[in-house]
């Protein structure tokens, strides 16, 4: 599970630096940065690591 969502983080990280450059789906990739990074932080309040 742990490495879904690393995989995840990368592939959303990567979208975002796409949607940046090129702002076509900005917005929605901006959406699912910010999902991702909430994603990571309940796993830190859980204790559980990070990625």
């Amino acid at each position: 599970m742990g490495n879904l969502l690393y995989y995840i983080a990368v592939i959303l990280v990567i979208g975002w630096l796409i949607g940046f450059v090129g702002y076509n789906a900005g917005g929605l990739i901006h959406i699912l940065l910010v999902i991702a990074l909430i994603v990571v932080v309940l796993r830190v309040i859980q204790g559980k690591s990070p990625v």
